[in-house]
């Protein structure tokens, strides 16, 4: 078992990505304190390539990011408040972008244990950009007609298009999580189904999609509280099922086939990135820094305008 270090993670080599690091206007808590840098979350978030992944070492209520992090949840509120309008700008210009023909888009794939949060990051997260260029779906168990295709028939088709930010509320990371533990499938379509999911999202990359993988990390006894809170509540009584309490007796059975998919299909190309989530102001806020930072780095253009912009003003002058 790794040591957890102060941030409640493991110690990883930073991976040297230069443009999420630089500087973005939006605030964020710690970013302009005298004296320190602005601290890149995506690579104190980010899972490293090729190493065993023990779901243990990581401390499920642990805010890392350094002097980027916000210290308190009344911080995090106001750094997500900050960020509203820079986000925004920049979902606008990946939007106006794609009208003059540029292909690129960005899948924020959501994944986690029941309570994790995954809806909750849906609403206060997404919830600062505008809905006419995101395209939210949710995946449960696959229909009749979807299981008479490859795994990955159905989420082809819910894809985002050019100027768009996709989220995938659970994704086709199930086919290896659920299909593992609940023996879904035979183990040997399995197992050659993290090689297709690698190769899906190298494809999806060459094809100008960002993908952004957030495990939200939540304890069992977070995930317990969470849970009474809900039967408490007559109003959460339709996001509760008895079946979610046999799962919880799966646990262990799911952290490994969490550690197994991360360890698999965490790559270079689409890295996966674990968000402390007993926490929920930190989570809401690691995750839209997640995407400020990629979406800084993307740095989307408004188009150049294809008509004469003085003629144009001086047509609509000379009507007065």
């Amino acid at each position: 078992m790794a040591k957890k270090d102060s941030k409640g993670r493991k110690g990883t080599k930073d991976s040297g990505s230069g443009e999420a690091g630089r500087d973005t206007k939006d605030g964020g808590a710690g970013a302009h304190r005298a004296g320190e840098s602005a601290v890149a979350v995506r690579d104190a978030l980010r899972l490293p390539v090729g190493e065993r992944i023990s779901l243990s070492s990581y401390d499920a209520s642990a805010t890392p990011g350094g002097a980027t992090a916000p210290r308190s949840k009344s911080d995090g509120l106001a750094a997500i408040t900050r960020m509203a309008e820079p986000l925004a700008g920049l979902q606008e210009r990946l939007w106006a972008a794609s009208t003059a023909g540029d292909h690129r888009r960005v899948l924020l794939v959501l994944q986690g244990m029941d309570t994790s949060g995954k809806g909750g990051t849906v609403k206060h997260v997404i919830g600062l950009f505008n809905p006419v260029g995101c395209r939210v779906r949710g995946f449960k168990a696959p229909t009749p007609e979807e299981l008479e295709h490859d795994f990955l028939w159905r989420i082809r088709r819910q894809l985002p298009h050019h100027g768009e930010l996709g989220i995938f509320d659970r994704s086709y990371y199930e086919d290896v999580l659920v299909g593992r533990v609940r023996e879904l499938a035979p183990r040997t379509e399995i197992e050659s189904r993290y090689d297709r999911i690698n190769d899906f999202e190298r494809a999806l990359a060459d094809d100008g999609t960002t993908v952004v993988k957030c495990f939200l990390h939540i304890s069992f006894e977070e995930q317990r509280l969470r849970l009474l809170r809900r039967l408490a509540n007559p109003d959460k009584h339709w996001k509760f099922s008895p079946s979610d309490i046999d799962d919880r007796a799966l646990w262990p059975a799911y952290q490994e086939a969490y550690e197994i998919a991360l360890e698999r299909c965490s790559t270079d190309t689409a890295p996966w990135y674990l968000i402390p989530a007993d926490r929920k102001w930190y989570r809401n806020w690691a995750i839209s820094r997640l995407l400020l930072e990629h979406l800084t780095a993307l740095d989307p253009q408004y188009p150049q305008p294809d008509f004469d912009v003085e003629a144009c003003r001086k047509r609509l002058q000379e009507e007065g």
